[in-house]
């Protein structure tokens, strides 16, 4: 069997009798000698037998990066300070598996983004875990939070960076929109759905869109990312009114009933001209108060998504369990089974708040806001004394409530806990939608 001068990393062309496939060449296990294995450039792997491969093309050797990193600062280059958090845009590509493996240190992170360090001074990194976020929870965002308190008061810092994993981002972003009280400084946080080592990797370009933020005079928590599926420009997104709303693509974050705060031009490289700002709505701009952390939460809180059918047994458990508080992902216009359901909700709803339990109301629309006067169902459900949160993303008025209801001066008061979740404290309430 022929033996093609190629290695794990280089990128090939594999040609067939009939087609022919570029891509990064793999290295495969013991047992699957006669298969050569490559990353497309889509990002899939595909694999060939070899008795049915023609040739094997070396395109590119791969690249051996050099460990040692050197930052070089540069005067006239603002300040920025960055926070690692772990996810795909902390990863590198292993051309060993054709998956991804978390960097092992800040300096890794570096040398795969040449192009950021060219606009900004990175003074100060801290990595408070490396963890993708589907394993976080409030206590990450605590700890995220603490550490951007002190980042955002030190005077020789003029923005903040924090990276982050992709599937449950716009949670984060929601705490951190509700933690960090008086805002002084942008707070941008960003991902890549792809890593650095693929073509088609998203995480260059929102790097340095995200510089362009931190940069600028925002005070606001907000998510930067691809516009588009193209490299054009990113969107800076309020970090409440977002939400994931494809698996894979680049473009995966949109803004839900409201818009972009702001579009962000990288200059391409070679081209002049870019490294720009276009505002397409207000925002809160710096100061020079110091940022309060305010990271109180309640853990005993609940999301729960009504579907038909769904028996109201399961507010029992919750009821059970001594949950402090419940958001119902309702259907419409603000809905559960009522009257003529085989199992109405009113009655177990009424229980649930006898004992405390403060239960709030969402859209499962995710577009649109909720209105309980329009149906009659609804009218029943609002006299039971439901908080229907206008046009609040369920996942924002999850964080909202866990913060809610840890403050006990809150918590005590039913009345005072409507008033709070119905303060607009992070623009997670708007006034007038819009897409």
């Amino acid at each position: 069997m022929k033996n093609y001068n190629v290695k794990p990393g280089d990128y090939v062309e594999v040609s067939l009798m009939k087609n022919e496939y570029k891509g990064i060449f793999l290295q495969v296990s013991d047992e699957d000698k006669g298969i050569v294995l490559i990353k497309l450039d889509s990002g899939y792997n595909i694999g060939f037998n070899r008795k049915d491969i023609l040739d094997i093309k070396l395109l590119k050797k791969g690249v051996v990066v050099k460990e040692d990193v050197e930052l070089k600062m540069k005067d006239g280059k603002p300040n920025m300070a960055m926070i690692i958090t772990g996810g795909t845009i902390a990863s590198k590509y292993d051309p060993k598996t054709g998956g991804v493996d978390p960097l092992e240190s800040p300096e890794s992170l570096f040398k795969f983004y040449p192009e950021l360090f060219k606009k900004v001074n990175m003074v100060k990194v801290e990595v408070p875990f490396m963890k993708a976020s589907e394993d976080m929870d409030y206590k990450d965002w605590q700890k995220i939070a603490r550490v951007a308190g002190k980042l955002l008061n030190d005077k020789n810092i003029n923005g903040l960076i924090i990276t982050h994993g992709t599937d449950f981002l716009h949670y984060t972003s929601a705490a951190l929109s509700f933690f960090l009280r008086d805002l002084n400084k942008p707070v941008v946080l960003t991902y890549s759905q792809r890593s650095i080592d693929r073509a088609s990797s998203d995480a260059n370009l929102n790097l340095q869109c995200s510089a362009l933020v931190a940069m600028s005079d925002m005070a606001e928590v907000v998510i930067v990312g691809h516009a588009n599926s193209d490299d054009d420009f990113c969107y800076a997104m309020p970090g409440t009114k977002v939400r994931k709303m494809h698996s894979s693509k680049r473009d995966a974050f949109k803004v839900v009933n409201a818009k972009p705060l702001a579009k962000v031009f990288p200059a391409p490289k070679g081209v002049p001209g870019g490294n720009k700002i276009e505002l397409l709505r207000q925002h809160n701009t710096r100061k020079k108060t110091n940022v309060k952390v305010d990271a109180k939460f309640e853990e005993k809180i609940a999301l729960v998504k009504v579907y038909p059918g769904q028996s109201s047994d399961i507010l029992d458990y919750y009821k059970k369990k001594k949950y402090k508080g419940l958001i119902l992902e309702m259907s419409g216009l603000g809905h559960v089974p009522t009257k003529r359901a085989r199992d109405s909700w009113l009655k177990k709803i009424i229980e649930l708040q006898e004992k405390g339990i403060i239960i709030c109301g969402t859209a499962q629309t995710i577009y649109g806001r909720l209105d309980p006067l329009v149906y009659s169902n609804g009218r029943e459900l609002l006299k039971t004394g439901i908080i229907y949160l206008e046009d609040m993303l369920s996942e924002t008025a999850f964080v909202k409530l866990g913060w809610v209801l840890g403050h006990s001066e809150w918590a005590k008061d039913k009345n005072l806990v409507k008033e709070k979740m119905l303060e607009n404290f992070a623009g997670e309430i708007s006034d007038r939608l819009e897409e």
